[in-house]
């Protein structure tokens, strides 16, 4: 294999090593650690003053506690090629209201990284106040408005390059009541040292933001 960007390279060695023990690949009492990615989750927004609004804000008690089970098998092998369809779960020092799951693997040259998170505030056992996400009407920074998903959702979609390498990104972002789920898909192909198409990543991302929704609600 050719040489590879230091980030990349990074992400690589835990992939091969920890994706075939089944490890999440979080560190030692870093109870909310994730790869950092572009478009990550909005702050939620004010509380809205209406009170038939307020209910709606409530209307999820605590996050899915089966994040892994988001995706169906079947998407994640074709999302991420040769990754434990398991997945990752997030580890969280507050699982009523934050919990994810990633997925991630190296299938040839081909990387593939899918990584979904639940964000619930205001819930039976959250620690993020009263209100919720639904209210706000701005979405993160760089991203653009996304019809089709919750209550309101935006995409952002990012080409990077790294020592010639290229790594194609998107994030979806998706507000239901009082929760937030975001996801984000990556690759890149290290025998050419190209990306995806950003067609492939963005319903990728989109498909996997679709399961996330509807784990959301049970």
């Amino acid at each position: 294999m050719r040489s590879l960007p230091l980030t990349l390279a990074a992400r690589l060695v835990p992939v091969a090593v920890l994706a075939a023990a089944g490890v999440a690949m979080t560190a030692p009492g870093d109870s909310d650690a994730r790869p950092q990615q572009a478009g990550a989750s909005p702050k939620p927004s004010a509380t809205a003053s209406a009170p038939g609004a307020a209910v709606e804000q409530r209307r999820y008690p605590t996050a899915p506690a089966t994040p892994c089970a988001a995706v169906p098998a079947a998407m994640v092998k074709k999302l991420v090629p040769g990754a434990l369809t398991a997945g990752n779960a997030l580890r969280t020092s507050d699982v009523s209201r934050r919990t994810g799951c990633s997925w991630h693997a190296l299938d040839d040259y081909d990387y593939r990284w899918l990584d979904i998170a639940f964000d619930v505030t205001g819930g039976s056992g959250g620690s993020g106040g009263t209100g919720g996400s639904g209210g706000g009407t701005r979405g993160p920074e760089g991203a653009e408005p996304l019809s089709g998903l919750g209550k309101q959702a935006w995409i952002g979609e990012e080409l990077t390059t790294e020592d010639g390498q290229k790594v194609r990104e998107a994030v979806v972002t998706v507000r239901m009541a009082n929760a937030t789920v975001t996801v984000t898909y990556n690759g890149s192909d290290f025998g050419d040292r190209g990306a995806p198409s950003a067609t492939v990543i963005r319903e990728g991302a989109v498909g996997a933001a679709k399961q996330a929704v509807t784990a959301l609600d049970g």
